[in-house]
């Protein structure tokens, strides 16, 4: 069975750092997109950042583009997000989620197979 399990969240003081890891096991994540979701109490889930099997290119939502970077360590079949300059807005629990077909692209969380439980993430002083 596909399995992924995220990790690394935790509590972070606004401008602080973190990165959360994605650990995929049972399948190789080199021929799935693969992205970083969030979804903040009482809002919809969101994309966050991807990397497109279809194109090898990474997309990022604006909220976070030049603060996240998403990146793939194929030897560990692992996928991370180093997430810089935090927000209190970026709290969220977040999600790794993986798609073969990327029906809908990697952005959009309606089309992800296999999602992991999440890992909490709060902003705060």
């Amino acid at each position: 069975q596909v399995q992924l399990v995220e990790s690394g969240g935790g509590l972070v003081q606004p401008g602080g750092s973190l990165r959360l890891s994605c650990a995929a096991s049972r399948f190789t994540l080199d021929y799935y997109g693969i992205g970083w979701f969030r979804q903040a109490p009482g809002k919809e889930r969101e994309g966050v950042a991807c990397i497109s099997n279809s194109d090898g290119r990474t997309r990022y939502a604006d909220s976070v583009e030049a603060r996240f970077t998403i990146s793939k360590d194929f030897a560990k079949n692992t996928v991370y997000l180093q997430m810089n300059n935090l927000k209190p807005e970026d709290t969220a629990v977040y999600y790794c989620a993986a798609d073969p077909r990327e029906t809908l692209g990697c952005m959009d969380y309606r089309g992800m197979d296999y999602w992991g439980k999440g890992t909490l993430v709060t902003v705060s002083s």
